[in-house]
């Protein structure tokens, strides 16, 4: 595929924003914000939209993202009024239950997209571990943003790492993909269900709950709450879920006007890691009832990806990796996973996934 010319209706925004007219001064931003993962059709014109609807979970976390978003967006465009439709998920209101059990996280992003249909809204900010492998008709992941801190981290008031916990200290954790990698490494432990937002889960640790928990860095520094962080685990000892640490922006596929609207803020990199990472996920059927991790990483021009499947007890773990040129990233996904699934990872699946209704 053939990247585009820097568009010309960018050079439209910088009669409005000097932001604009210094990111667009080189090829090279052409080259860092074009998204090769969006196949709808480019306006051949671009008029600055002047009022833009963000929808958002109403939680601490996701607010602080839509936020982000919004800032950015206003820096980009100051004459663009950009507000923000909090809004209560499913997935919120039920937190009593495995994540697994109810649907998976799917639950966070069908009330959003339902306002972005009802034109109540004309984007949505997902963390980009929260969004469905296979995105719905309809709509498009206009933008990925550029990355936060990818992996894992262990909080504990009492201990300064995995390897000091006592045996049969509980930890806690909202994901099969850690509860697996915590049970192969540290079988002595028990590990428990966690479920709530951030502040939620820190406050159960405080209360004497659990020994220690295990959350993304991302959202603890994003909440500025990364002095609870006692300590990061390596991606060898806990391979981060797909996308973690990425944001994503949603629109409806009938307004390609967005995806222009968003082009500054799509980080390149970030979208072929995050591609490799979810096109692997997505042969491999991931969601929150496969204990699956994968995670890519660009350096030196070269991606690196690592993924794999494990039962829930860590008994049997199936792992693989591949390097190659970061925009071959969809294509090597999609091998690793039929590799994993070469080794035995799709008896692991059919043994772990049930059908469910939708």
């Amino acid at each position: 595929m053939q990247r585009p010319k820097p568009a010309l209706t960018m050079l439209k925004c910088a009669l409005y924003s000097t932001v604009v007219t210094i990111h667009n001064s080189t090829e090279r931003f052409a080259q860092k914000t074009y998204n090769p993962f969006i196949l709808i059709a480019m306006p051949s014109s671009f008029v600055i939209p002047q009022k833009i609807i963000i929808a958002s979970r109403e939680s601490l976390l996701a607010m602080w993202q839509a936020k982000f978003i919004q800032r950015r967006l206003t820096e980009l465009y100051p004459q663009t009024e950009i507000s923000i439709l909090g809004m209560t998920t499913r997935g919120d209101q039920i937190l009593d239950v495995s994540l697994s059990k109810i649907g998976g996280k799917g639950l966070f992003i069908k009330e959003l997209e339902q306002a972005l249909i009802d034109k109540r809204a004309d984007i949505a900010v997902h963390s980009m571990k929260d969004m469905p492998m296979n995105v719905p008709d309809g709509f498009v992941l206009a933008a990925i943003t550029e990355r936060e801190d990818p992996r894992d981290a262990f909080v504990s008031n009492q201990f300064a790492n995995l390897e000091g916990l006592p045996d049969g200290s509980i930890v806690g954790t909202s994901s099969l993909r850690r509860e697996s990698q915590l049970r192969a490494q540290f079988p002595k432990l028990k590990v428990e269900p966690l479920r709530g937002n951030v502040q939620t889960r820190l406050r159960k640790l405080d209360e004497g709950k659990y020994a220690a928990i295990i959350l993304a860095a991302a959202g603890l520094k994003r909440l500025e709450l990364g002095h609870r962080i006692t300590a990061v685990l390596s991606t060898e000892v806990s391979l981060p879920a797909v996308g973690q640490g990425a944001l994503g922006i949603e629109c409806c596929t009938d307004r390609p006007e967005l995806v222009e609207f968003l082009r500054p803020l799509h980080d390149l990199e970030t979208a072929y890691c995050v591609e490799a990472e979810r096109a692997m996920s997505r042969i491999l059927g991931g969601s929150c009832q496969v204990p699956l991790g994968g995670f890519a990483e660009i350096t030196d021009d070269i991606l690196h990806l690592r993924g794999f499947v494990a039962t829930p007890d860590g008994k049997r773990i199936i792992s693989e990796e591949a390097r190659g040129k970061p925009e071959m990233g969809s294509a090597m996904g999609k091998q690793l996973a039929q590799d994993l699934k070469n080794q035995g990872a799709e008896e692991i699946l059919a043994a772990l996934v049930q059908p469910t209704d939708d």
